[in-house]
């Protein structure tokens, strides 16, 4: 994880080797769902307590993958704006998988 990616473009190809394991992914998908959840929920009650909860949930599932299913340390650490956008490029592509069958 030494090399420096100078566009995102060249970065998700290495995000998706560090997410090969299954079980990983799909605890970053459901951790991304429930991060969505939150946030309408603090929007529609009024209540930004809520909001409070949305790191602890999505890094929470991520790192849970990474660490017991992967066994990799999450490329957050080292590119967190990169990683945020390839969580959410995954889960975008993983929903449409998942709307196709």
């Amino acid at each position: 994880m030494n090399e420096r990616y100078k566009c995102f473009a060249d970065f998700y190809p290495f995000y998706l080797s560090q997410h090969q394991n299954k079980t990983c992914r799909w605890l970053h998908f459901i951790g991304s769902s429930l991060v969505l959840l939150l946030l309408v929920g603090a929007i529609v009650t009024n209540n930004g307590w809520l909001l409070w909860f949305i790191p602890v949930v999505g890094y929470g599932f991520a790192w849970v993958g990474h660490f017991i299913f992967e066994q990799n340390r999450p490329a957050t650490f080292q590119y967190p704006l990169y990683s945020l956008m390839g969580d959410w490029v995954m889960f975008v592509q993983m929903l449409r998988n998942l709307l196709r069958h």
